[in-house]
């Protein structure tokens, strides 16, 4: 699928015009427009929610659709992308109709919808692409039969959706941790000389988070809300599976799963089978920092920061 825009203009020329129209509008939208997003209600269990409240929430609404709207423009975009947009937009709208809602919808119903997305994502990409998963690190690969890739798929983006979600809860730091992961992303796709448009819009996205990181760094004046989060752990997970080697997810987004992750299985197993584990630890980590170890928020996002961008420059040494 052609982008009739792109006629006659050399590519890195709309490459460049893109990053910047990313960027540019993002900003301008989230000046403009961010009285008419919904208020957030405070955060009754995290460190410090009550100071969120009243600011207002869903910014990932307009960063998402600006992004969309780029890949649209300025990208030589192909039917695979296209599917994935409009599951992008899908799991930025749970999160934003929920952001919206006076009371929240729940665990079960956006757990539900995040599986139903996740199947989707697994359906479209063994459509376009081999079940073979590269070892970008160790070398090597092997075939997986389709239904368990497709298996392993919809746990990848599941995941992915929900620890990028559970580390939003301190100003800039899933951002900035998204931001780290998706670039680490982008480097192994270019070393292992991969799909180049695909590539492109990991770009994107990454201008369009830092766009929104202008107005959330502490102290924050608008926040992403579920509409952003959710929407950055969905690409996330199609940037991983789009080197080749999706297992390469879990080095390159360690702390998000960490901070995110931790929290998951704690309430799961307490949940449904009564197991109690890390008793004297605050989930998700980020308030565990803070709260136990005296953390500001600003260290709490330099030092995750750090330690992420130890671990992925570690990867993708180990790549090249």
């Amino acid at each position: 699928m052609i982008n009739i825009f792109l006629t006659g203009v050399p590519a890195n020329i709309m490459a460049l015009a893109g990053l910047i129209f990313a960027f540019v509008v993002t900003c301008l939208l989230l000046a403009k427009c961010n009285d008419r997003l919904p208020k957030d209600h405070g955060r009754e269990f995290a460190v410090n929610g009550a100071l969120s409240a009243g600011k207002p929430r869903g910014a990932g609404f307009i960063f998402v659709l600006v992004f969309i709207a780029s890949v649209l423009l300025f990208c030589d975009f192909n039917t695979e992308i296209l599917i994935y947009l409009l599951l992008l937009a899908a799991a930025m709208m749970t999160g934003f109709l929920d952001d919206c809602a006076k009371t929240s919808w729940g665990e079960l119903k956006k757990g539900l919808l995040d599986l139903v997305i996740a199947v989707m994502v697994a359906i479209t990409f063994l459509n376009f692409n081999s079940s073979v998963v590269e070892f970008a690190i160790f070398g090597g690969s092997i075939t997986i039969p389709p239904v368990i890739f497709g298996i392993l798929t919809v746990i990848l983006v599941w995941v992915s959706i929900n620890v990028t979600n559970c580390s939003d809860g301190v100003d800039g730091l899933s951002g900035t941790l998204s931001i780290i992961t998706l670039m680490s992303l982008y480097m192994i796709d270019i070393l292992g000389d991969k799909d180049p448009v695909f590539s492109h819009t990991i770009l994107l996205f990454i201008i369009c988070i830092l766009a929104y990181l202008w107005f959330n760094a502490t102290p924050s004046k608008l926040m992403m809300g579920d509409a952003g989060s959710r929407a950055m752990g969905f690409f996330i997970s199609i940037a991983a599976l789009k080197t080749g080697s999706p297992f390469i997810y879990i080095p390159v987004a360690i702390v998000l799963i960490l901070d995110g992750g931790l929290g998951l299985i704690k309430v799961s197993l307490l949940r449904f089978l009564k197991i109690r584990i890390l008793v004297h630890t605050r989930t998700p980590l980020h308030d565990h920092v803070r709260k136990v170890m005296g953390w500001s928020n600003t260290q709490t996002v330099f030092r995750f920061a750090i330690i992420q961008i130890m671990i992925s420059a570690a990867v993708v040494y180990l790549v090249m």
